[in-house]
């Protein structure tokens, strides 16, 4: 235990606490800034198995604010999910750490969230977040959510049948394109690690039996201007939320599933196509990726040429090609950073 003993001899956790630990499953979603941080901390603190799942592979944008990867580890085109699941063994070789290289889907939620008492939100689009709510209001496994653009984040943690869902709170997804993302309105890491850090105090929190602890808000930080804002859930929770007041689990169904993407034979091109048709106002998102690279705009679509030597062209039902990759893993990222969704 002497590689604990710090933790240990903080009376909340003590040697049961941390006994706790090392018997809890976790399930990171997403590997990315959010999820660097969050694997870093429950694997170093001992949680005893982490699965980390992640359909992206690391860049060099990434290594300004996504702490666990290496300009090596993007010089071998690494997935994020192995890449990480190295950096974190070596860390801590007692624990069973679990990569998995997918895209969270409908379709296989209930294999890769299944067998774990904890699900951990280090995602970066709405449907995920969603299909997560959905899950573990199902099957009764608590989820933390958490959230960071420009220098403001937000995190909340949800217990089945004791707190307000995700969807007490946010009822629906935001039509694609209306809300801020990294790509558009950048992110300093600073915000990143204090949302995370967040997320995994209340995780240690939780799976050491020290739920009274837990903070009980949706708690919102500007780091920029020092603002920290818990915001009471006391009065959320909702007997209509769809999820879980009615228990309709929407996002689950297959026919709610994330934008489906196809190949584009001999283009080099994925096209991306909403679950759900969108009605997007070209002429505001384009003020809203004004600086994410140039645009070219008329009454029909809206063309925006990456830094990333990439181009995606977005149409008003929200149906988007992505030019210069047939990845479909990683169209469905650029999709996400661009829209959100």
């Amino acid at each position: 235990m002497n590689r604990y003993a710090r933790q240990i001899r903080f009376t909340p956790i003590g040697a049961d606490g941390q006994r706790s630990l090392e018997q809890s499953r976790v399930a990171i979603v997403g590997m990315g800034a959010l999820g660097s941080v969050i694997a870093s901390h429950l694997v170093r603190s001992g949680v005893g198995y982490v699965r980390i799942i992640d359909r992206d592979i690391i860049e060099t944008s990434n290594l300004q604010r996504q702490m666990l990867y290496t300009e090596q580890d993007v010089s071998e085109l690494k997935p994020k999910a192995e890449a990480a699941a190295t950096h974190l063994r070596s860390f801590n070789s007692e624990v069973t750490i679990e990569p998995i290289v997918a895209d969270l889907t409908a379709a296989n939620a209930e294999e890769l969230l299944s067998g774990v008492d904890l699900i951990v939100d280090g995602s970066d689009n709405f449907s995920v977040r969603y299909l997560m709510n959905d899950f573990s209001i199902k099957h009764t496994i608590p989820w933390i959510y958490g959230g960071a653009v420009g220098a403001s984040g937000m995190t909340m943690t949800i217990i089945p049948g004791k707190t307000p869902c995700y969807r007490c709170l946010f009822a629906n997804p935001p039509q694609p394109g209306t809300t801020d993302t990294c790509e558009t309105a950048g992110v300093i890491s600073p915000v990143v690690d204090i949302i995370a850090s967040t997320e995994s105090a209340e995780a240690i929190k939780l799976l050491s039996g020290n739920t009274q602890a837990l903070h009980g808000t949706l708690f919102q930080v500007d780091v920029w201007n020092h603002a920290w804002i818990p915001v009471s859930l006391n009065n959320s929770k909702r007997s209509d939320c769809p999820t879980c007041g009615e228990r309709r689990f929407d996002f689950l169904d297959q026919s709610h599933e994330e934008s489906a993407a196809a190949a584009l034979c001999g283009r080099n091109s994925v096209q991306i196509t909403p679950s759900a048709p969108a009605s997007l106002q070209l002429e505001q998102l384009a003020l809203r990726l004004k600086d994410a690279g140039v645009i070219t705009l008329n009454r029909y679509l809206l063309r925006i040429e990456l830094s990333s030597s990439m181009t995606i062209v977005v149409f008003p039902d929200g149906r988007a090609i992505v030019q210069g990759t047939d990845h479909l893993a990683k169209a469905r990222s650029i999709y996400a950073e661009i829209l959100g969704y």
